[in-house]
């Protein structure tokens, strides 16, 4: 594996990364007309031999605002299957970069296992394209800062599929709204449920799918043999993904933090404890893991259960936690937001926004929250993929924009990071990097391997 590890450590950390990519894909292509039909490509679809569909989906709903030209995925039956609902007129690739190239398309969408998200998305931005990436956006802290400066130096219009910012029937919004209006009080904490990683392996390798090209499955992450449970549940393994921190995290902690004026910086004390999955042994070293001079047992190593407090410089808490419960008050949940303020609570998830504070509101206090959340949205919200598709139209900022997607990422990140290394993390949100933490500061990253690295591009 080729690391860059020391680079990076002798960088500072707010400076980002540079990523190259062939000159004919930056060169020779001019914005897309807006008045023109926009013309799109999907990344990633997923299909009936894997666990999630995501890709299929958010590239379909895509498809209603622009001309699908090709389909590109690892797995040739899931792009068949893709294909298949286009009367099989779409072009395919398994290889991005190719795609990239040879369709120019004006957007993708990319619905690719996490740890190919930022990869496809700083290429795909480089060529000139608009980018609709699938959350969690990073694999790693260290991606958070190549993408962004991705998007700063191209001027693409960037959205990140959070779609509690947008959808399920405001009431994400709804609960920010209360929170930042002083409802609950001058002083508010949260606490965010988001469940736990299955414990479950080891499990037996086997010998790949046909069609499937599994080595460009693995991409930048180390070798490994195929398994099916490897594939499937890809969220359980630290080399793709980063358990339930990430996937739920990535949609909670976003509210969460957005709700407590907190989406621009960052926590500066992380702390708590958690238990990994079976293969896991007490005491493990990750930073050994990922530069490639230990190894696991092929099963689930993300965070079965945890109880992580995240402090911010202005006092505010938010704790993490698989599954919140609380003698005092009867209060026990295990997926969801609660507010709390000295002067009240609420909670909120995908099915409801509970609380006195919502409760004792009149037909007057409705009405303007209606207004608030208007407001707090820039215009009326209630479609993710239409607020993308304005956006290219008027190259604005997204509800779902890089920066607070990324303060979000590295809160999730910082939380792994604390419970891989089972001690208090202190962080500099200004500057974006631990004061003096060499070893919490190697986990900001990882060695990719080498055909895959960013320098591969070139």
């Amino acid at each position: 594996m080729k690391s860059n590890r020391r680079e990076f450590l002798k960088r500072s950390a707010a400076a980002g990364a540079i990523v190259s990519v062939p000159f004919s894909w930056a060169t020779g292509r001019a914005r897309a007309d807006v008045n023109s039909e926009l013309t799109m490509a999907a990344i990633g679809v997923g299909g009936s031999r894997g666990a999630f569909s995501q890709g299929g989906y958010v590239a379909k709903r895509a498809a209603q605002h622009a001309r699908m030209l090709a389909v590109c995925d690892v797995d040739s039956v899931h792009m068949a299957e893709f294909n298949n609902g286009f009367q099989n007129k779409l072009k395919q690739y398994i290889d991005y970069r190719e795609l990239l190239e040879r369709e120019k398309p004006d957007l993708v969408t990319i619905g690719t296992p996490d740890h190919w998200h930022v990869p496809i998305a700083t290429a795909a931005m480089h060529a000139g394209c608009d980018v609709y990436c699938e959350k969690p956006l990073t694999l790693t802290i260290e991606e958070g800062f190549q993408v962004r400066d991705a998007v700063n130096e191209t001027g693409r219009v960037f959205q990140v599929g959070t779609q509690q910012r947008s959808e399920h029937g405001l009431l994400f919004l709804k609960a920010i709204a209360i929170a930042r209006s002083g409802r609950l009080g001058k002083k508010v904490n949260a606490i965010a449920a988001i469940g736990g990683s299955p414990p479950e392996g080891p499990f037996p390798n086997s010998n790949p799918p046909e069609g499937l090209d599994w080595d460009m499955w693995v991409g930048p992450a180390q070798k490994a043999d195929y398994s099916l449970e490897r594939r499937k549940e890809f969220r359980w393994y630290y080399d793709y993904s980063g358990g339930k921190m990430t996937d739920w995290g990535a949609h909670h902690i976003d509210i969460a933090q957005w709700a407590l004026g907190l989406d621009h910086t960052g926590p500066i004390k992380i702390s708590g404890s958690g238990k990994f999955g079976n293969v896991v042994p007490e005491k493990f070293d990750w930073v050994e893991y990922f530069e490639g001079r230990t190894s696991l047992p092929n099963g689930f190593q993300t965070p079965v259960s945890f109880s992580i407090d995240c402090e911010f410089a202005n006092g505010a808490v938010l704790n993490v936690c698989d599954y919140y419960k609380r003698q005092q008050g009867n209060i026990e949940f295990p997926n969801g937001i609660l507010f709390e303020g000295e002067d009240g609570r609420i909670f909120v998830n995908r099915e409801r926004l509970t609380g006195k504070p919502v409760e004792e509101m009149n037909d007057a206090d409705k009405k303007k929250l209606d207004e608030e959340v208007v407001k707090l949205y820039g215009s009326d919200p209630g479609d993710h993929m239409r607020n993308f598709f304005d956006c290219i139209k008027n190259r604005g900022k997204p509800i779902a924009d890089v920066e607070t997607h990324h303060r979000t990422m590295t809160t999730c990140h910082l939380c792994n990071i604390a419970l891989m290394l089972g001690r208090e993390l202190k962080w500099d949100p200004q500057k974006e990097q631990f004061n003096g933490d060499e070893q919490a500061t190697a986990l900001m990253s990882r060695p990719r391997r080498e055909k895959f690295s960013w320098e591969a591009t070139t």
